[in-house]
């Protein structure tokens, strides 16, 4: 192999001598450049070796033996594994860094007393030993990848908490509890830490029976635990930022986990009006990599004791913590989608108990996991009274089916003719909600006479309407030309859920001279002003208006209740109230119109605006029946094989019941796949397992034992389980 230089001269790879072919060119300076060159290499640095075995390397004299915790994320390799230090990484590996090792090696690949070979792979360096448990040779530590500890004691016992408790393995708690290393944000020096700053004044906190009173135990070191039902209105988050003042003024740590970024920036601005800059941490995905690494070594450090973030913040290293916070927690955001799929609450609730510190769930409504800790004692309740509520809350009107079947506006019409009074109304004092249950424009359809869904006779996907008046299926795709249900036999089609850009562009022409924004997963608008506007929204995309909404129009509130799901009516009741929230005050002229039928409960939840009441009870029928949170659960899903597989290899707490299996529906072909979801083209089954109260622990390790068990036995990924401890949807 040679490599030219110019046109006549070449340097051969074999003996580095230069070589002439055909004189060398009229001033020779072709040889000239090879020799520079081969000077120029001969003077290099030699390449930083990769992290090796140390073969023949010295040890160090103290505390020779690493403890380190493996990336591997697998249940039957969750353990702890003993590595040699070498005397050269004496000084760097400290507990807490990050560490390269190499992993699978077989006790045959030994050389000078030494494991050699196997694959490299991340770790963690847990703890420096005398002595190892291990009899045999032990491999030496290939790297420190970085000196900086990013893994304490605190927040390893937490993530050995939350792992057990959800069946999972340590290092896929960690890998969403420590985030990936960025060099140059760990480079960079954290800022010195400020003082504690005054308590805060009470602010609004004194709308509430028992507002003050928490403050003041915030500021003077207390652990009060409240269950917060927040009146509706903008001022949640500047209470927020009152509770984690409270708390830095008493030299503690404060921790706030809200659903989106939308809420974490609220948050953030009202802690930086309250405290001024530099004394909290904002941490979210839209930071960046390096600015979020940045703000959580600052935090790891020390040198910021307070953080506001979305839901990964809620393994924020904050030390000394006296407070944590979550805000919404009935928000499906705050249930992680990957493994071991932790819910944020439930981790929060670890830490005020492993921290003996304060606890505060707020919202504007009431989750039955929240009633539940007000029920058994754990919490207290800190709500307002009824004449504060009702001065606080906008008017709430319904419209039933009665009342759609009399008005003759609504069947050519989006509105029905209270909803369009109370938009035209409201259009002259501000702008308008409204609240569709879904985004996009073709709707599904659905019998005009039964309601019964309209679907494909191919694959039974649902039918939409398109924009010429087709139908299709919104699975297969084909075309349906000739439709009638199967139930009634009637041939009239009625649009079941119209989307949010639908919904707009008939509201345009309802109201010509009124504009009309759509905010929704496309698009989120955070804020609108205060001027006549339609807004029409999708759940949980609802901007905030300056000064308040003058009316709200929640839309096709059947859709969101007839979910064949447990949760059904209480995520409604959270999404209108959330909604309603929006609105200005009753005594303002605001007003909230639902589209459901008046009698259902949690219809009757929004007109008096009593979330807290339609949590009890529900609580109270799923203790009756036996449901979460009552009970504990775990869903167990995969092929039926598999599943009846694990099933009997399974050994359960005597108390147990096993549910099902029953089979899942099939992943839409096309769609989006989330994690966790049954594979598109594979057919899956899901049985429940339900336990009493106080067998929640065993439950959850039985199936990771068995789990280990089945990797271990290296079991096909076509035959791989999936277990998930309180899923979110139980049917």
């Amino acid at each position: 192999m040679s490599v030219g230089f110019g046109k006549n001269a070449s340097v051969s790879s074999e003996n580095g001598e230069p070589r002439e072919s055909g004189g060398g060119g009229p001033e020779g300076a072709p040889p000239e450049q090879l020799a520079l060159i081969r000077e120029s290499v001969r003077k290099a640095k030699a390449p930083r070796a990769k992290p090796r075995t140390w073969r023949g390397a010295a040890l160090a004299e103290r505390l020779p033996v690493a403890r380190v915790l493996v990336d591997k994320g697998v249940l039957h390799l969750d353990r702890y594994f003993d590595y040699a230090v070498p005397a050269e990484l004496d000084e760097q590996a400290q507990p807490g860094v990050r560490v390269r090792v190499r992993f699978g090696a077989g006790r045959h690949r030994v050389r000078e007393g030494r494991r050699e070979g196997g694959g490299l792979i991340d770790g963690f360096l847990v703890e420096r030993r005398a002595e190892s448990d291990y009899s045999g040779p032990l491999a030496a530590l290939a790297q420190v990848v970085s000196p900086e500890p990013v893994l304490g004691e605190e927040l390893l016992g937490l993530a050995r908490a939350v792992a057990d408790r959800y069946a999972g393995s340590l290092a896929d708690v960690l890998q969403l509890a420590v985030p990936p290393r960025n060099a140059r944000a760990e480079q960079r020096p954290s800022p010195d830490p400020l003082p504690p700053p005054e308590a805060p004044g009470t602010g609004s906190w004194a709308r509430y029976e028992h507002g003050s009173a928490f403050l003041q135990a915030l500021a003077a070191g207390g652990a009060p635990r409240a269950v917060w039902h927040a009146l509706p209105g903008p001022l949640w988050s500047e209470e927020l930022a009152r509770a984690v003042a409270a708390t830095l003024a008493s030299g503690r740590g404060a921790l706030v986990v809200v659903p989106d970024g939308r809420a974490a920036a609220r948050v953030d601005a009202a802690l930086t009006a309250l405290l001024g800059p530099g004394r909290h941490a904002l941490l979210t995905a839209d930071a960046g990599p390096e600015k979020r690494y940045a703000q959580w070594l600052a935090v790891r450090r020390g040198s910021v004791r307070a953080v506001v973030g979305t839901r990964a913040a809620m393994f924020a290293p904050v030390r000394d913590l006296g407070l944590v916070a979550i805000w919404d927690d009935g928000d499906d955001s705050h249930s992680e989608p990957h493994a071991p799929q932790p819910h944020a609450r439930d981790v929060l609730l670890l830490r005020a108990t492993l921290d003996k510190c304060a606890f505060l769930l707020g919202g504007f409504s009431t989750t039955v996991e929240a009633a539940q800790l007000v029920e058994s004692g754990w919490a207290r309740p800190l709500v307002a009274g009824r004449e504060q509520v009702r001065r606080s809350a906008p008017l709430v009107r319904t419209v039933g089916d009665e009342d759609l079947a009399r008005d003759e506006a609504a069947r050519a019409a989006r509105l029905p003719t209270l909803a369009w009074q109370a938009a035209r109304e409201g259009l002259r004092h501000g702008p308008v909600l409204v609240q569709v249950p879904r985004r996009g424009y073709a709707p599904r359809m659905a019998c005009a006479q039964c309601r019964a869904p309209a679907r494909c006779r191919h694959c039974s996907g649902p039918l939409q309407g398109q924009d010429a008046g087709v139908l299709r299926c919104g699975w297969c795709g084909r075309e349906e030309g000739a439709w009638h249900c199967p139930e009634c036999g009637g041939f009239r089609l009625r649009a079941q859920v119209v989307g949010a850009r639908r919904t707009a562009e008939e509201l345009g022409r309802a109201f010509p001279a009124v504009p009309v924004r759509t905010s929704g997963r496309e698009h989120v608008l955070d804020t609108v002003p205060g001027t006549p506007a339609l807004v029409v929204s999708t759940p949980g995309a609802e901007p905030v208006a300056e000064g308040g909404y003058a009316a709200a129009l929640l839309l096709d509130g059947w859709a969101m209740l007839v979910r064949p799901d447990l949760r059904a009516g209480e995520d409604a009741l959270r999404r209108w109230i959330a909604a309603g929230a929006l609105v200005r005050p009753q005594g303002e002229g605001g007003t909230v119109v639902v589209v459901a039928e008046p009698t259902l409960r949690p219809v009757q939840a929004l007109v008096r605006w009593d979330p807290v009441g339609h949590a009890l009870r529900e609580l109270a029928e799923r203790a009756e029946l036996g449901f979460p949170p009552v009970s504990r659960m775990a869903a167990v899903s995969g092929p039926p094989e598999a599943v009846a597989e694990f099933l009997a290899a399974v050994e359960l707490p005597p108390d147990a019941e096993v549910l099902g299996p029953v089979p899942l529906p099939p992943a839409p072909p096309g769609g989006a796949r989330r994690p966790g979801a049954v594979p598109p083209g594979e057919h899956w089954e899901r049985a429940l397992v339900r336990v009493p109260p106080g067998s929640g622990a065993a439950l959850a390790s039985a199936l990771k034992t068995a789990q280990a068990a089945r990797m271990a036995r290296g079991s096909g990924e076509t035959a791989r389980v999936r277990v998930r401890i309180d899923p979110p949807d139980i049917g």
